[in-house]
Parts: C-alpha cells; sequence; structure tokens
C-alpha cells in the first residue's frame, strides 16, 4: 500500500502530537528538558520490518517495550532502542550508573514507564483525534537480536507496519530509537478511512464558516 502526500503529513503530524503530550510528561517526571522528535515515517509490510531493523541497527542488541492495543483498529505498538542508548537513557532518568546492584531490574522499570508513556502518548493521539475508542494491555519488556524481538512471524503478510522513528534529545544527549506499530489486518486500512472522515469533517466545517476579515 502506498501512502498519499496528505495521509503522510496527517499520520507524522498525530505521532508528533502524541510524543509531544509524551515529552510534557517525562519533563516532569525527570525535572529536565526531553524532545521528543520524529524525523520521519514509513510504512512496511511484516517482511520488509527485519531487514529494515538490521540496517538500522546494525545487528545490536535491542530493548523493547511493546504495548497491544485493540477496538476501532488492532495491533502492537512497540518501542525498540539500542541495548546500549537504553542503558544510558536510563542512567540519565534515574541518575544510576553501570555497576549499581540492581542496575538491570530498574533498567527494566524504567524503560517499562517511558516505553507506556511515549506508546500510549501516540496511541491516545490516534484515539483521541480520530475519536475511535481503544484498549490497552500492560506493557512487556524484551531484550534480544531483531529476529527474536519481532512478532511480524505470525502476522499475515498482508498485515501494516507503521515506522516512525524517533529521536530522544536530553541535555545534548541523543537516543535514536523506533516507534513500531503493527497493524492486524484491515485494521490499518479502517485507520485511513478515520482520518479520512474526520479531515473531510473538519474541512466541510471550515468551508462552512464566514470568511474572516484580514485587518491590515
Amino acid at each position: 500500500m502506498n501512502l498519499t502526500v496528505d495521509q503522510i503529513d496527517i499520520l507524522q503530524e498525530l505521532v508528533n502530537i502524541g510524543v509531544g503530550r509524551a515529552a510534557g510528561v517525562l519533563n516532569e517526571m525527570i525535572g529536565s528538558p526531553i524532545c521528543l522528535r520524529i524525523p520521519y515515517i514509513k510504512l512496511l509490510s511484516p517482511p520488509e520490518l527485519c531487514p529494515e531493523l538490521k540496517k538500522r541497527f546494525n545487528g545490536d542488541l535491542l530493548s523493547t517495550v511493546r504495548l497491544n492495543f485493540s477496538g476501532a483498529f488492532s495491533g502492537t505498538a512497540e518501542l525498540i532502542f539500542p541495548t546500549e542508548s537504553a542503558s544510558t537513557l536510563v542512567e540519565v532518568l534515574t541518575d544510576e550508573v553501570v555497576g549499581t546492584p540492581d542496575l538491570d531490574s530498574v533498567k527494566i522499570g524504567t524503560l517499562l514507564e517511558v516505553g507506556n508513556i511515549v506508546l500510549n502518548g501516540v496511541m491516545g493521539s490516534l484515539s483521541n483525534v480520530l475519536a475511535q475508542h481503544l484498549e490497552y494491555s500492560l506493557p512487556t519488556y524484551v531484550e534480544g537480536m531483531v529476529d527474536r524481538l519481532l512478532i511480524s512471524k505470525e502476522l499475515d503478510a498482508n498485515a501494516s507496519v507503521f515506522l516512525a522513528h524517533t529521536r530522544f534529545t536530553i541535555e545534548q544527549l541523543q537516543i535514536a530509537g523506533d516507534i513500531i506499530l503493527i497493524f492486524k489486518v484491515g485494521s490499518f486500512d479502517a485507520m485511513l478511512k478515520a482520518i479520512k472522515l474526520a479531515f473531510e469533517s473538519d474541512d466541510e466545517r471550515d468551508s462552512g464558516c464566514p470568511e474572516r476579515v484580514r485587518h491590515s
């Protein structure tokens, strides 16, 4: 499936709204400015996802927070970092250093919290703007190589994978990761229909309004 320029713009804006809200929550958590940015998005088929991530992360060990969603559209949302970058993020967020006792449990707990905030921000943005009800599972944490992490092997080849490259900036530190939304068959089409309906309604309301007078 090929997206139109308008669809790409709308989807990127919706994801950016979600990560913007997530950044606000994280700012309050850590008391330090944090910027979340989505440079670009991409639509893939399940078989294309594994090669894409291997190329992007150079075969690194990865840390993943996974959140299942269901309702008007259903699937799985994932936030993926190279494990080394994830550890750096945890150190910045918690002031824990490598070698600290129980660092692994602190890392997992922190990444689950960050992942839950980011993924709920993105899915909440889609749900709220499109007026579509969604329900979420509790987030889970998995660590391993790309082949072990991805659930794409379990998906129908006609499912849709929405990939949003993500960049965290905290106190001059830049950490790259990916937000992946894997939609079950038919669900991505349902979301595109909801987008069309929502934004066509906005256009109709705008066109029905009298032209505003511009003052010089």
